[in-house]
């Protein structure tokens, strides 16, 4: 893994000490790395959602459709 050294005020130092404690991190490097992940997950649903907004309707979904879906995430479905 490679290093990173960032500098921070003291309020923004406090406040990253008091999540680390408080919502059990191990260390403020583990805090910045989910806060990463985090902000890297939404920038890709943003562009996912964008690309959705701009390309063409597809079909209608029925009450089937949604059935078909419900089976295959609870292991039901073949295939």
């Amino acid at each position: 893994m490679t290093a990173m050294n960032i500098s921070l005020p003291a309020s923004l130092k406090a406040f990253v000490d008091e999540q680390v404690e408080g919502r059990g991190y191990g260390a403020s490097s583990e805090y910045v790395r989910v806060l990463i992940r985090r902000d890297q997950d939404r920038q890709t649903l943003r562009g996912l959602l964008l690309e959705g907004v701009g390309s063409e309707p597809g079909e209608a979904a029925d009450a089937s459709d949604f059935a078909r879906l419900r089976a295959r995430v609870t292991g039901r479905a073949e295939g």
